[in-house]
């Protein structure tokens, strides 16, 4: 089975690299020529679109949005252009295309409802677990599709993360994703909060943060954000511009389906106030700098 890949940003290049260490055959594209040699350097081969829509049975795309995801796939000369052509891999059946980005399930019903079309499958497969397990093949796979698709990217979930489980049909990836998203930025906003106050009143942030995180309020957001927190290492796993565009995400599926998200609103608005004071391109544990803005404080580490 050869695989393609398409889109090598800050998660797609290490989950590339992964599938090229598992002993692969993957052929890669990107806008970035830098990082394609980097793949090509492991042992990957570059491809153009063309290549790797008539050469490729599965195809995995990781990118940062729906527009740049439907262009790829079904613009003028996108992949399932090629895919469709008579002598293409797909063309002897059982392709699948398998996108990873963070979707509205709308939107990725759209992609499995055109590849049907031409007899490829579709999984919606977005990802858990940010550049740290991206880069450790440790990501949680949540994905959306027909089980026997799903079944045929196994070796690939293996290679890339720790966990893959099939939700349900199309679009249940993305659904869970949304899900996940509102559950992990909320979760850094709280600490973000709870540790302005902490500073604030006078206790030492990270003594705190030791204190608490054995017990319920503990998890592994906290552990996670609170130490880049205290150091003022806003680099990103998981940009703000990112999470923003995943929460407005999470706010129109959520007003299609007439379901209330207040406190999921006010996380957007957050989000919507450091993007206009600059902070997009800060890891989303920068959440915190909010916060510290209206209280007029810094959460750091105690200076020795």
């Amino acid at each position: 089975m050869k695989a393609g890949f398409i889109g090598l940003g800050i998660m797609g290049k290490p989950m590339a690299m992964n599938i090229v260490k598992a002993g692969k055959e993957l052929m890669v594209y990107d806008l970035n020529e830098t990082v394609v040699q980097e793949l090509v350097d492991l042992g990957a081969k570059k491809a153009t679109i063309e290549e790797i829509g008539t050469q490729c049975d599965a195809v995995f795309t990781i990118l940062p949005n729906a527009g740049i995801v439907q262009n790829v796939l079904f613009g003028e000369g996108g992949v399932a252009e090629y895919m469709a052509k008579e002598g293409s891999a797909a063309s002897n059946g059982g392709a699948v295309v398998c996108d990873m980005s963070s979707v509205t399930p709308g939107e990725s019903r759209f992609c499995y409802g055109k590849l049907k079309e031409i007899g490829v499958g579709f999984v919606d497969s977005p990802v858990s677990g940010g550049e740290p397990k991206a880069i450790d093949g440790t990501l949680a796979f949540m994905a959306g599709g027909d089980e026997k698709d799903f079944d045929a990217l196994s070796e690939y979930f293996d290679a890339m993360g720790s966990s893959a489980l099939l939700v349900g049909p199309s679009g249940s990836g993305s659904i869970a994703k949304l899900a996940n998203q509102v559950i992990v930025n909320l979760n850094i906003a709280a600490v973000s909060e709870a540790s302005v106050l902490a500073t604030k009143a006078g206790a030492d942030p990270e003594k705190v943060y030791q204190t608490i995180r054995g017990g319920l309020a503990g998890s592994t957001v906290m552990d996670a954000k609170v130490p880049m927190i205290l150091d003022r290492n806003f680099k990103p796993g998981g940009t703000i511009t990112v999470n923003h565009k995943d929460i407005k995400n999470v706010m129109a599926t959520a007003h299609a389906e007439d379901v209330p998200m207040p406190l999921t609103s006010q996380l957007f608005e957050i989000m919507q106030a450091l993007r206009v004071s600059g902070h997009t391109g800060d890891d989303h544990s920068g959440i915190v700098q909010y916060f510290e803005q209206l209280a007029d404080i810094q959460v750091k580490r105690p200076e020795e």
